[in-house]
Order: C-alpha cells, then structure tokens, then sequence
C-alpha cells in the first residue's frame, strides 16, 4: 500500500507540475507499477492490460468517428443557421452558441466541436461588434456540460464505465445519466446565458482589426533600401542572417507589387520597401545600416498587411489575408519552436506576434517552445491559409471556405452515429463493438479515407488510458483506495450520506482542475466506491457523482482542454476562469448531487 500511494503521489505532482507531457507520465506510472510488482501486485500482462481495455479502444474508436462527422462540415452547416437566425443580436448568439456546443458534445467528442466553432464564435462576435471574450468560455463550459448526456460524449464517461464494471459490476448504458445530464446542461446553460455575461470580461476589442488587437503598431516599420545599400543584391534570408540585430520582413514591396511568403530567395534591389517586425531598440540599429532610410511612420491596419485587392498587389495577385492560429493542446508542436517545426518554409506564413493568455510576444519568439493555447499571428496566403486550416495541428481563429468537406457523405455520417448510439442503447450489441462497426463504415462508404483514421485519434489521450487503468487496479488491491477512503469517512462521520456524497463531488471537481479528468476518474472512483462500503451507501451513486464532477473543470484554463483552447482567442486570464466557473461549479455541486440523490438514490 506503502509503494502505491507513493506512485500515487508522483503521478499527482507529475501532474500537476508537467515536467513532461501527461501521457509520459502514465506511461511511467505504468512502468513503475510492473517493475514494484512484488509491493503493487501488477505483473507486466496486467501492466500493459489498459491497451487492451474496452474502454481505450472504445474512446480511440469515438475519435475516428468524431473525424468523420467533422469531415462532412456538418457543424459548419449549423453555424450558417445560427448566423442566419441571430444576426448581430448579442443574446441570440451566445444562445445559440452554448446550445449547439452542448447539444453536439453529447454525441461527438467535445474536444474538435470546441476546434469547430472557435472561429465561427469569433467570426459571430466581430459581425455583431461583441468581444469574442464574451463567448469563448461559455462556449468551452457548454461543452463540457453536453459532454455528461450520454456515454460517449466524452473518453472520461467511457472509461468511468469501465471502472464501474471492475469495481461494482455495474457499467454505464448509453442513456444512463441523460436525464440528470440533461438537468446540469439545462442549469448551467440559464447560468450562462444570465449571470456569466455580467462576469466575463471584454479582454478583446470587439472591431475586430487583428493588428491592434495584438498590438503590432509599435513593432511594425517601413524602410526603403538605397542603391549603396548592403543589403542589395543579397536575398532576404542573407539579409537577415548577416544582420547584427534582429529583425524579421514582412512584406517585400517593389513597384506597387507586395511580395509576400515566400520571401527567403527573393533578392533585394535598390528602391525596395521593406516592411519589417522589430523593436523599439532595434529600429535605430536599423535605420543606421547604410544606405537604409526609414520612412514616415505608418499605423498599419489589417488591410495593410492583407495585400492583394483594391490596392497594392502581391507578385502572383494573390491575396494575402492576417488570420489567428491556435496551437491545441494536444499538437505535436506543443514542445516545438518556430524554427524546429519549419513553420515559415512548411506553410509560407509570417507570424507577426504570438498570444498566451493576456500575453503578446512580439519579439525572440522562433525560439519560444509552444504551448498548447498559443495563438500566433499569421500573415499567409489564402491557399496557405486554408492549407493550415486542413492540418488538425492548428486551428484558425476565424473560418475560411474549405473544399475538402465532404457534404454529400453527411447523411451517411450521420446515419452511421445513429446506428452506433442505437445499436448499443438497445443493448444489441455492446458499444465497443458498435463503435468499431462504426469506425470500419466511416472508411467503406468514404466518408474518410484509410490514412486519415490514424491522424484522427489523439494518441495522448489513448496512452494516458493506457498507463492509468493499472494504477486503477493497484489501488484497489493494496488498499490504498480504502486507506483513503478511510481518511474520508473519518472526517465526514458526522454528516448525511449525501453531504459525503457532495463533498466527493467537490473535491474531485477540484482536483480535475489541476490533473487530467481521466486521471481524476481513476484515482477517485475506487475511494469513491470504498467510502460508499463504509458507510452502507449506493456505490453506483458515489461512482456517478465522482463521473460527473471529473468532467466539470470549470476553475483554471488548465484543468480542461476546451478551456486551454479558448484561452489565447478570448485573451483571458487566468483568474478569469474561477471568477466565471467558481458559482457555476458550487452551483452543480449542490444539482448534481441532489439529482443523483433523488434518480437513484443513496
């Protein structure tokens, strides 16, 4: 027991710490529990069982399915409705916004509905002249909340199913909780819609111009090359790479034509303007190159830097458009730099500034390792621009017209979800294989093709399964879940069985904001159930209430991955989150355990 609540300990401050990635962290857990096996009784079969479990393939199959239902454009489709149906009423969008993210995230994972309408939220926001700050947390909170209407609406019901059925020999159906997911939507939805607007902040203008929102103005230069010019028969890359200083081109104009990326070979000729990024310092190192002459200073607008109609022209007459792209957490770029990724030459994009949070870099930032929530800003090409939007390493922060949806497979997608949901609702066949039938007709009737199920699936969240469940297992026979359980009860012996029922909820609520909700799952389920032993209450009630609260981190940007995909495009802060989530989080505390109380009792 010693030995596992000490692997328990670690995992916590791994956690919570990441000094690597979560999903290395419960491969360690997993290593950690087979080579202890003499004191965590895991030999190496039942080590590596949770690649195995029906839980880790169900939730890898859910992700294939989630890629085909977003193939076909069918949320987009929505979001012209909603676009239609509120205008630029205020009210009307954020309505439609939480409903159709929560109503969605029941039946698709919640984590690319979150990717899908982040640009279409911003895009809503600046044609109604609101801040997109207004809508980006309820957006991410919404979904959450839908998460909790069915089994597959997020891996961490799935894999609380599994747990359930180890434990107490009860899994989860696909409608078990719909009706008291229906009534925390339902609240949390009314706390959204009336209370969250008077407490979120507008962090953002609500023009519109992403120039001034990232306050480019003071980093952004004009300087004319002369003929006695140094940089003169030099190619861009050379000019750059000899300079003493650091400095970055924008745009190369030369004759009322603007050169956009790729500028790296393009060689520089006298009476070239050159619109470069750089600092207040570095302007006078710049200006005092020979035969460089700055130019009156300009206030550049996004119509400026999006050459290409109307007024200056790119060489090939292509447009070149500003757009945002968001770093999810879960890219293989998280831990990458601009120049170890290649992003400049990979996608002939500039990226002007760089968001986290509330915070903008301007400068240094080709060797800034990238973050999950980052939001750069992208100078490209609209063929560039759409190549980004189609990579599921990036999100755009608002919407461009994409030809790879394939519209005429949406009711095929569609058809195939129902069945997969109906087949395992009527308990035919269990959901794992409903799921896998599922995942195989998304590619036989095309709706996906073969080599894109394998970038379908978020690798880390099957790995952090992976390496989890064991540790599951060591709790229970070690008793650690029980020592802890213990330590529950004691403190709480003088309370109703559904005040201990509420203080579950709440802690495990809490801790879901620091580690992963999987995580919270599988560390709190089996205490959950031993407390519920102790003091001769419903297990399966215990279980729901801690299901429930894995999937409500409504406190920190961290605690969720739809909250630190929302973060930089709604420039919060941090505190923003618990100033929003901490009355909503009391709020369900207090519904979803007398709902669990009063559905099935305790």
């Amino acid at each position: 027991m010693v030995v596992v609540s000490g692997i328990v300990l670690f995992a916590l401050v791994a956690f919570i710490t990441e000094p690597v990635p979560i999903d290395i962290t419960a491969i360690t857990v997993m290593v950690l529990l087979i080579v202890l096996e003499p004191w965590t009784t895991i030999s190496p079969a039942e080590g590596v069982s949770g690649f195995a479990s029906s839980a880790t393939i169900t939730v890898l199959m859910m992700f294939v399915l989630s890629e085909g239902i977003r193939k076909t454009g069918v949320v987009q489709t929505i979001s012209a409705r909603i676009a239609a149906f509120a205008g630029d009423d205020g009210r009307k969008l954020l309505g439609s916004i939480v409903g159709v993210s929560g109503l969605s995230s029941g039946f698709i994972n919640n984590t690319p509905v979150v990717a899908i309408m982040i640009p279409m939220a911003s895009d809503l926001a600046r044609r109604a002249s609101v801040s997109p700050s207004r809508f980006m947390i309820p957006l991410s909170y919404a979904s959450m909340l839908g998460g909790m209407l069915t089994l597959i609406g997020t891996s961490t019901n799935i894999l609380a199913s599994d747990v359930s059925a180890r434990l107490i020999g009860r899994p989860f159906s696909m409608f078990e909780f719909t009706a008291l997911g229906a009534l925390v939507l339902l609240v949390g939805s009314a706390y959204l819609l009336v209370i969250a607007p008077r407490l979120l902040p507008d962090r953002l203008p609500a023009e519109g111009d992403l120039t001034a929102e990232f306050g480019m103005a003071d980093y952004l230069t004009e300087v004319i090359v002369r003929e006695n010019s140094p940089f003169v028969g030099h190619t861009v890359r050379e000019a750059i790479e000899d300079a003493e200083f650091e400095f970055d081109l924008v745009q190369l104009i030369r004759e009322g034509e603007v050169f956009g990326e790729p500028l790296a070979q393009k060689t520089i000729r006298p009476d070239d303007v050159l619109v470069v990024r750089t600092g207040r310092d570095t302007v006078v190192d710049l200006i005092d190159v020979e035969g460089v002459d700055l130019l009156p200073h300009v206030a550049f607008t996004d119509a400026d830097l999006a050459a290409g109609e109307g007024g200056r022209r790119t060489d090939s007459g292509a447009r070149q458009d500003l757009v945002e792209v968001i770093v999810p957490p879960d890219s293989s770029l998280v831990g990458e730099t601009l120049v170890s990724a290649n992003f400049r030459s990979s996608f002939d994009a500039t990226v002007l500034a760089l968001r986290r949070g509330p915070t903008v870099l301007h400068r240094r930032m080709d060797h800034v390792e990238l973050r999950g929530g980052d939001t750069m800003l992208v100078q490209a090409s609209r063929g560039s621009i759409e190549r980004l939007g189609a990579n599921r390493e990036f999100i755009l922060g608002s919407e461009v017209a994409r030809a790879e949806y394939r519209r005429s497979k949406l009711p095929v997608a569609v058809a195939i979800i129902a069945a997969v949901v109906g087949l395992a609702a009527l308990e035919i066949y269990p959901i794992l294989v409903t799921a896998i039938a599922g995942a195989v007709a998304m590619v036989a009737t095309g709706v996906l093709d073969p080599n894109e199920i394998y970038d379908a699936v978020d690798w880390s969240v099957i790995f952090l399964l992976a390496g989890l469940i064991p540790l599951g297992i060591a709790m229970e026979r070690t008793g650690a879940a029980a020592f802890l359980a213990g330590i529950v009860v004691a403190s709480t012996t003088a309370f109703d069985a559904v005040v201990v029922l509420g203080v579950f909820y709440l802690f495990t609520a809490l801790i879901t904001n620091v580690i992963s909700n999987n995580a919270s799952v599988v560390l709190m389920i089996p205490v959950a159930v031993d407390a519920a032993n102790r003091i001769g209450a419903n297990e399966f009630a215990f279980v729901l209430a801690v299901t429930f609260a894995a999937s409500s981190a409504m406190l920190t940007p961290i605690g969720y991955q739809t909250n630190l995909m929302v973060y930089a495009p709604g420039g919060y802060r941090f505190t923003d989150f618990a100033r929003v989530g901490a009355p909503l989080q009391l709020i369900l505390t207090v519904v979803t355990t007398l709902g669990i109380a009063t559905i099935w009792g305790v």
